[in-house]
């Protein structure tokens, strides 16, 4: 079973900048996509934003322009740029896979454990 392991979450303020990251245990044999989502108090779990493994990136509404996704290709490990952040994006951030993880295997979404970003003065 695959792992992700996320890190960079953390309390900053207004206007600052945070970087999440989240590396998979292991290698993947065919990875389709990555994302973030994020749930905050009270509220369903939305998509943040998604890369594919051509690089092609989709991004929320309420994040473009202020985040940015990208993937390191030989070690499929994801960053999550995020400046201009704003208290609305406090929440916990999940790292997930769309993948087949070995051959053989059915294609299948993978999660982080999460990392709590809190935005505040």
């Amino acid at each position: 079973q695959m792992q992700l392991v996320e890190s960079g979450g953390g309390l900053v303020q207004p206007g600052g900048s945070l970087r999440l990251s989240c590396a998979p245990s292991g290698s993947i044999f065919n990875l389709i996509t990555m994302s973030w989502y994020r749930q905050a108090p009270g509220k369903q779990r939305e998509m943040v934003a998604t890369i594919t493994s051509g690089g092609s990136t989709t991004y929320a509404g309420s994040v473009k322009g202020r985040f940015t996704i990208s993937r390191v290709s030989a070690t499929n490990t994801m960053y999550l740029q995020m400046n201009g952040l704003k208290p609305e994006d406090t929440a916990v951030y999940y790292c997930n896979a769309r993948a087949v993880f070995r051959l053989g295997d059915y294609e299948d979404d993978y999660w982080g454990q999460g990392t709590q970003v809190s935005v505040s003065s």
